[in-house]
């Protein structure tokens, strides 16, 4: 009897020895749980401020180039940093290199033709012994070839190897007319480049001019001196480059009406020759 008494005081002791330890170890985590609260608050603001900066980060060159104006604003801006004098003359050099590429290019276009189907109507009116319908054929179609078939035609009951000479002297001066004016362009494109040397050149002599009238190497004096030797270089080579283009494609076509000069000139003797037989 006296064991069973000690043997459930000790079952006792150990039970509530556990809910102790249950409870301690249930405050515990509560209290842990409580400090957490804080420390993931915390953490969220910081989240929070770290997004906000990136936010501003991403925003800030939008403001700067809303700021800034655009394309056409900053590059008046340039212009006049450029020293306004010499980009005026790089800028005259542009217009009146275009307006000469722009001629030219509408001119060579208006000149082309279906030369298949010329051909192949003054043929038609050769072989049915109407030279009077070829020439008012000629007469009536734009661009070199019509011209110099129109010259063959004038010169139609002389020699074909009169004819032949005809046709290259005429095709010669067609060539002439087809290329006036190229030579303007090519003086712009070199004139572009070198007027911005000369800016530059006059922007080193400002630089050292101010350099010695301050008494001092500044950076901010050689610096101002360097930008406008540089922009007006820049925007002069710029100029160069874009007449560049429009004057190799206008040479393109040029090449492509002198083919087709010389293709018609062989087709239209053959034509002849064909004529001069059946007569």
């Amino acid at each position: 009897m006296r064991k069973l008494i000690v043997l459930l005081s000790v079952v006792s002791m150990l039970a509530c020895v556990q809910h102790v330890s249950a409870q301690q170890q249930k405050t515990k985590e509560e209290k842990e749980a409580m400090a957490s609260q804080p420390t993931d608050s915390a953490a969220t603001q910081a989240a929070d401020s770290a997004m906000a900066l990136i936010d501003a980060d991403l925003s800030s060159p939008d403001e700067e180039l809303a700021e800034g104006g655009g394309l056409h604003k900053q590059l008046k801006r340039k212009f006049i940093e450029g020293s306004a004098g010499f980009m005026s003359l790089v800028a005259l050099a542009l217009i009146l290199g275009l307006a000469f590429c722009i001629e030219r290019i509408i001119y060579l276009t208006l000149s082309e033709i279906n030369t298949r189907k010329l051909m192949s109507n003054i043929d038609k009116r050769l072989q049915a012994d109407d030279v009077a319908g070829a020439k008012e054929l000629c007469r009536n179609t734009r661009g070199p070839v019509a011209s110099i078939c129109y010259q063959g035609l004038l010169h139609i009951k002389e020699p074909l190897e009169q004819i032949d000479r005809q046709l290259t002297n005429y095709g010669e001066v067609q060539v002439s007319m087809m290329e006036k004016g190229c030579t303007w362009i090519r003086l712009f494109i070199a004139v572009a480049p070198s007027l911005g040397f000369l800016g530059t050149v006059i922007g080193m002599v400002m630089a050292f001019d101010q350099i010695q009238t301050a008494g001092d190497i500044s950076p901010a004096i050689v610096a101002k001196g360097m930008k406008v030797a540089l922009i007006t270089t820049i925007f002069g080579i710029i100029v160069a480059i874009v007449l560049q283009f429009f004057y190799n494609y206008i040479l393109t076509k040029i090449e492509r009406l002198t083919s087709q000069m010389e293709e018609c000139a062989i087709t239209f003797l053959d034509s002849v020759a064909e004529y001069k037989q059946g007569k």
